[in-house]
């Protein structure tokens, strides 16, 4: 009954659903993975948002890539702006997450004459790409900023590739190391996001602190993959069902015709012994009554 099975194409069919459900599997666990990472990048987010800042210098130092656990941690840096040797970032976004521009990147000289860079936000690309921005001056003397402790930036993190042959002052990433060699000085791995205080008119526009209280649609799409894969079978058996109940309907239909068709056979083969009967039956009677003739006696003479 399921020999059909062995057929060419249930064949194909049995071996890609077997290849389907284990990849389907390894897909769900990968959006797993990552709802557990989205959800343990919250958690940390909201501790570090919440500490209390500490001196910059406390996390970060030259040369030193900022550890993951250290990320978003609010800290303090006191110190001067080193204009100079500011630069803007390229390809940025506003807070509306729509506007394309620059972000101001500018060192902040440190008491031990160390730097630190600070991202002070975003402001818009204007017409002329190829020109530095007009950036809102930073303020004179010494200052005290708060704000977000951020990695350095690079391509294999971001994603952003490093153009190189920009106009001058402007950089794609956001990374200490480089910026080391423009300011001529120890610079702290990673840099600050600055989150306070608030510029004048709010230019440039702070960058807003990260969302950590949406966990995304990883989760959703990892039961999505693993329902599918328990669909396969599932639907495999449903088509090998349904395919032996159409091959059985199929064979019932055929034998039903064959039998009409006998039973057509057997009424037409009894229909013509029945004509042969009748056709055969005057013959007889004419040669009885022929018979019958014959043995009348004749007349006796008087």
């Amino acid at each position: 009954m399921y020999r059909f099975l062995l057929t060419r194409q249930w064949v194909i069919l049995t071996l890609l659903g077997l290849v389907l459900i284990p990849v389907m599997i390894k897909l769900g666990y990968w959006q797993f993975h990552r709802h557990e990472h989205k959800v343990a990048q919250n958690q940390l987010i909201a501790r570090s948002i919440a500490a209390t800042p500490v001196p910059v210098t406390t996390l970060a130092a030259p040369g030193r890539d900022l550890p993951r656990r250290d990320m978003w941690h609010r800290v303090t840096a006191t110190g001067t702006y080193d204009t100079a040797h500011e630069v803007v970032v390229r390809q940025r976004t506003a807070a509306d997450e729509q506007s394309i521009g620059y972000y101001v990147l500018t060192p902040l000289v440190l008491g031990n004459g160390q730097a630190v860079l600070i991202n002070r936000g975003w402001i818009s690309a204007g017409n002329d790409l190829t020109k530095f921005p007009d950036v809102p001056a930073a303020p004179r003397g010494k200052v005290t900023v708060t704000g977000r402790m951020m990695a350095d930036e690079t391509t294999a993190e971001s994603g952003i590739k490093d153009t190189k042959g920009l106009p001058a002052r402007q950089v794609m990433l956001i990374n200490s190391a480089e910026q080391a060699k423009r300011v001529g000085r120890p610079v702290l791995g990673g840099y600050i996001e600055q989150s306070a205080p608030e510029p004048p008119g709010n230019t440039p526009e702070l960058v807003p602190a990260p969302d950590h209280d949406s966990i995304g649609p990883h989760m959703a799409y990892a039961i999505q993959w693993w329902l599918f894969a328990a669909a396969v079978p599932v639907g495999w058996i449903v088509l090998v069902r349904r395919e032996r109940r159409d091959r059985a309907t199929a064979a019932a239909e055929e034998a039903e015709k064959a039998e009409k068709a006998e039973a057509a056979r057997e009424t037409e083969a009894a229909g013509a012994a029945r004509d042969g009967g009748r056709t055969a039956e005057p013959a007889g009677s004419g040669e009885t009554e022929a018979a019958g003739d014959d043995a009348t006696p004749a007349p006796a003479n008087p």
